[in-house]
């Protein structure tokens, strides 16, 4: 169900990219852009039309966005950082047993020499 949301989400993210990529700039301190007319495809018609279908658009990937955000929190499980289990006892004055790790399991290397010695020729 998330993927079929992601694919939605993402197609919704590329036609709002277009469509705003189509919208002509107003230019209002330039005094650019304008014209007139009032036709289904003039360019008011046009800019109404792209207008409303950003707005829609956006309130489609404000929503998707939401429920995917409520999604990736619904399937995330709680998990405490502080270890809930109890820590075992021992023994006061007992020693430890010892860890037997890996290091101990290694061969041990023999001892170094105490004092430098000159190379031998033979």
């Amino acid at each position: 169900m998330q993927t079929v949301i992601i694919v939605i989400h993402l197609m919704i993210v590329a036609t709002l990219i277009g469509v705003v990529l189509l919208q002509r700039s107003e230019g209002g301190g330039l005094g650019v852009g304008g014209g007139g007319g009032g036709g289904f495809m003039s360019s008011r018609g046009t800019t109404n039309l792209l207008t409303r279908t950003t707005a829609i658009l956006a309130a489609g990937f404000f929503i998707t966005s939401l429920f995917l955000s409520w999604l990736a929190s619904y399937e995330r499980k709680p998990a405490s950082i502080i270890n809930t289990s109890p820590a075992p006892i021992s023994q006061p004055g007992a020693p430890a047993a010892p860890a037997g790790g890996l290091l101990d399991s290694l061969p041990k290397a023999p001892a170094a020499p105490s004092a430098p010695q000159a190379p031998q020729s033979k």
